[in-house]
């Protein structure tokens, strides 16, 4: 007999998408044929599909039952995103369980899993908890939105600079039990956007949370907040010091896309150079007058409130948009300009030979010629690894494709010394 879990969602009109990814987790290479079971969270011991990864390590795109969008528009006591157990198996890898995995109605949801090698059996659970405007967390301690300068030792850096990598503590401060994870910068700005704001929300209002999780976080970075009081981590998982990331948690595409466009910026005030510690609350649960409101963000962007007019909104009109002044990380900076057909240049040999790198672990991304010149070849390599890496298929090397580029070519050239 069917759960009663199983028979709700299955009465459940709305759909969301997931595809999986599963890579090893030395060097982030893609595991072929990984073996994954997908249930209901509520009946772990139902499974409703069976699926494998092709040769990058990826599922098939898989539609899967979703409560009704509008949940997830409007506070609601009734849960907004259905939540799926991932069982996954691999020859030479430990296994993994993932507990959690969101839906929501009509968006994209991207899970990966990394995989250990088989060592001595051991079984690793993820589990994903509740999202942050659905459960209950510790409501954030004020503090001042700019950190003193004149203490000494306080500012470290001279410059604002977007970090590769911040350190997160999986705690309080001061629980000296809790891991430390090495977190891909971009990769952190997602994971925290994605649990604690909805992906159906307007373009509009997601750009301003994510802005101001930016800014907060390189604020951490710029101050060294942290390490100046004795800790070995950039910031915390704890909502009521910073913001909520959560080990493992799937990344909606609508809110990964928008952090690609805009994750060298950050907030700014006249003559203030710090970025700027942009705390924001529900509005719901917890109130907060000086201070951005999630869902009140949501209302703005239903009429139209464009990313900077709703930020202004909550912290007043001397907010503004800065851009950092390095990006660490990368072999090189992005050109300023789309690459296209009929480009050419260093640009366009770099970014053919950490293709020609990748496809050697990507095989569906095509190798080509190296000769610095845009040609067809070279955009049907550029195409197949934006369908591998979730981008829209143009053919065109953009902003958001030159830094996947760069990130995936550092991530399989570079020998994982974190881990």
């Amino acid at each position: 007999m069917s759960s009663p879990v199983i028979k709700s969602m299955q009465t459940a009109s709305d759909r969301g998408q997931l595809q999986i990814q599963i890579v090893s987790r030395i060097q982030n290479r893609p595991i072929r044929g990984a073996k994954i079971s997908i249930s209901y969270t509520g009946a772990p011991g139902q499974p409703l599909e069976q699926v494998q990864t092709n040769s990058s390590g990826q599922t098939e795109m898989l539609e899967l039952a979703a409560p009704p969008v509008e949940y997830s528009l409007q506070p609601s006591v009734e849960q907004p995103y259905s939540e799926y157990n991932l069982n996954v198996e691999a020859e030479g890898y430990e296994p993994v369980e993932v507990s959690g995995s969101e839906i929501l109605s009509g968006e994209i949801s991207r899970q990966k899993i990394e995989l250990r090698p088989l060592s001595d059996g051991a079984y690793e659970d993820v589990v994903i908890p509740d999202h942050t405007l659905f459960g209950d967390y510790p409501e954030k301690i004020p503090e001042e939105e700019v950190k003193p300068v004149n203490e000494s030792g306080e500012i470290v850096l001279s410059r604002v600079v977007i970090p590769e990598y911040v350190v997160v503590h999986d705690g309080s401060p001061s629980d000296s039990t809790a891991n430390n994870y090495y977190v891909r910068y971009r990769d952190y700005i997602k994971n925290v956007a994605c649990s604690e704001i909805y992906a159906t929300w307007p373009t509009e209002t997601i750009k301003a949370n994510v802005l101001a999780i930016m800014s907060f976080t390189l604020n951490r970075v710029y101050t060294e907040w942290y390490r100046n009081k004795g800790y070995d981590f950039t910031i915390t998982s704890s909502t009521a010091f910073d913001h909520k990331w959560i080990y493992g948690r799937n990344i909606f595409d609508s809110i990964s896309n928008i952090v690609d466009e805009l994750f060298e910026n950050y907030l700014s005030r006249p003559n203030v150079r710090q970025p700027i510690l942009t705390q924001y609350c529900d509005g719901q649960k917890v109130t907060c007058p000086q201070w951005m409101s999630q869902w009140g963000s949501k209302y703005l962007g239903d009429q139209n409130y464009t990313a900077i007019e709703i930020l202004r909104n909550y912290y007043g009109d001397s907010m503004y948009i800065n851009s950092a002044e390095e990006i660490s990380g990368i072999p090189a900076s992005w050109p300023g300009y789309d690459l296209d057909i009929g480009a050419s240049g260093v640009k366009v040999r770099q970014i053919q030979e950490q293709l020609n790198t990748i496809g050697e672990v990507y095989t569906e991304v095509p190798q080509g010629p190296v000769d610095g010149i845009y040609g067809e070849r070279t955009k049907e390599a550029v195409r197949q690894f934006q369908s591998v890496f979730g981008l829209g298929q143009t053919g065109i090397v953009d902003y958001p494709t030159w830094y996947k580029i760069q990130e995936i070519y550092v991530g399989i050239t570079r020998i994982a010394e974190l881990y």
